[in-house]
């Protein structure tokens, strides 16, 4: 593996394993191996010394046993109730598999595990004192439930389920442990079993802070981890940071190495797979659920709300919009969340000619998204910039004159529509945000949100991008500059409860504004302005 091998940590006391009870192995009087990992992915994680793990990569691989077994192979070590674990899910019924899983293993240890179970307590207990809990966590505000607790092994299930890493970060500060190997000495039995000096002691190895997390290329947080563990290194690369802090135990300031690493796993190297599980993966109809969970590709999401129909079809060089074609902006409000602006072109069918040279021509009422501004410290984070009103207005003005000095637009740029609720008015006496921008020159319209739009809204969208995947009818494109938009919109997931809508905790703040412009375009087009055809 590159920066390094993976090297497995040895206990003093530690035995090899000897056999594979699964493989029909067993005889009488060896020793009993109930769980062994499979080579490749599986050895990698269980033997992996870094700090935090990312486990991700196709169905199949067996990751949920491997993520139970890191946690379980460090009971029984002498770390006693130091040794505090906890898996996280965004909803208790989605820890069932975890949870029947562990009862198919950890009873076959017999060394008195015990489960308890019930409305409130879903926990492994040991009688050395270890434990390793299940509970649901799904808002910031859940972190408090877990404030100032040690968990040195924290496990997260199917990680992009979480929009963004907020908790994920927040719940670092509880990977920690109180245990200090020095206060713990194991004494080695003289003759007759009674403890020697404590020269003759040996001590455990600092615990382990691991935090893992188990994920498959899909769901609300697909861009932050990606942005995060994918995109920064190959699997198998260390990635390194030193962090320089104040040491309690030495009383001096240190370097202190922390390590991420994610590893990659395949169905392929799990032969106790079934068969016709494989197959039906194989036959999924959909290319872009096939290339997810059979190859762990990032970038696609299967189950998208539009990733079936996006293609780089869809995205365009820059070219200079023809004078004459409709221009105007939409906006989608935020603070503590991304805002999002995008520039849009509407075709009057008149041809134009591509960087390259090329000509094109685009049916009369195809949207061209040609600029966007989109406010976040950095894109996959889902935070916002927490701009002001008016300083968002004053730079939506610069970004328009660059535009035209540039020379990619000859027309002014018309309002659009945005987010209704910037109309509101919370305070007495104080404008609202679209009143303080209107006094800034950057006017708005009222957006579309009438009952059934946001499904109207993805539906309309889902048909302008297939009349541009069959070069039939107004479509949509964006162009190669857009990158939030490109970024953003292909890997929206649907709503779970309500899969004719976009799931809103995902980071679809660009994609909110391009739905008001795709509802405007209809409104305008049943005025008669358009032809809504397509």
């Amino acid at each position: 593996m590159a920066d390094g091998a993976l090297f497995e940590f040895q206990h003093p006391r530690a035995q090899p394993p000897s056999v594979h009870e699964r493989d029909g192995v067993y005889a009488p009087g060896m020793p009993k191996v109930v769980w062994s990992p499979l080579a490749g992915s599986q050895e990698l994680v269980l033997s992996c010394p870094c700090n935090e793990i990312l486990y991700e990569g196709t169905r199949g691989p067996g990751k949920t046993d491997t993520q139970l077994m890191k946690f379980r192979r460090y009971v029984g070590m002498g770390y006693g109730a130091f040794w505090r674990g906890v898996i996280f899910d965004k909803e208790y019924k989605n820890l069932d598999d975890l949870i029947n899983k562990s009862m198919r293993w950890f009873p076959q240890f017999g060394d008195g595990a015990r489960f308890l179970q019930s409305a409130a307590d879903y926990r492994w207990v040991w009688p050395t004192g270890e434990e390793l809990l299940f509970r649901q966590i799904k808002r910031l505000q859940d972190y408090w439930k877990f404030h100032g607790q040690e968990f040195p092994f924290i496990g997260w299930n199917e990680l992009t389920k979480y929009a963004t890493p907020d908790l994920y970060d927040q719940m670092k500060s509880c990977n920690r442990s109180s245990f200090v190997p020095k206060n713990f000495p194991i004494f080695l039995p003289g003759g007759g079993g009674t403890p020697q000096p404590s020269t003759q002691s040996i001590f455990l190895p600092e615990i382990p802070l691991i935090t893992m997390a188990t994920t498959n290329p899909y769901g609300p947080g697909h861009n932050w981890v990606k942005s995060r563990f994918i995109d920064p290194a190959e699997p198998g690369v260390v990635q390194r940071r030193k962090i320089n802090v104040f040491n309690p135990r030495t009383q001096k300031r240190e370097d202190i190495e922390k390590t991420t690493v994610r590893i990659f796993g395949s169905y392929k190297e799990n032969k106790y797979l079934s068969p016709e599980y494989v197959a039906e993966l194989e036959a999924m109809p959909d290319p872009n659920k096939r290339k997810a969970w059979l190859w762990g590709d990032w970038d696609i999401v299967s189950g998208g709300a539009v990733s079936d129909l996006w293609g780089p079809h869809l995205v365009l060089p820059r070219f200079k919009i023809p004078k004459g074609w409709h221009l105007d902006r939409s906006f989608d409000w935020g603070s503590s969340h991304p805002f999002s602006v995008g520039f849009w072109a509407e075709s009057n069918g008149e041809e134009v000619t591509l960087a390259d040279g090329t000509k094109r021509s685009f049916p009369r009422g195809t949207l061209i998204r040609f600029a966007e501004w989109y406010g976040t410290e950095s894109l996959g984070t889902n935070k916002g910039l927490r701009l002001s009103a008016v300083t968002i207005a004053q730079q939506i003005k610069r970004i328009e004159e660059q535009l035209r000095k540039d020379g990619w637009i000859a027309d002014k740029i018309l309002p659009g529509p945005a987010d209704n609720q910037i109309a509101d008015v919370r305070e007495k006496d104080v404008l609202s945000i679209k009143s303080k921008m209107a006094a800034e020159g950057i006017v708005w319209k009222d957006s579309d949100k009438s009952p059934g739009s946001r499904i109207n809204g993805l539906q309309l969208l889902r048909d302008m991008m297939e009349a541009s995947k069959k070069n039939e009818g107004a479509g949509i494109y964006f162009m190669d500059n857009c990158r939030a938009a490109i970024a953003t919109v292909p890997t929206l997931p649907r709503d779970e409860k309500n899969p004719d809508d976009v799931d809103s905790d995902a980071e679809d703040h660009a994609y909110d504004e391009i739905r008001y412009r795709v509802l405007a375009r209809k409104r305008r087009a049943i005025a008669g302005s358009l032809d809504i055809g397509g």
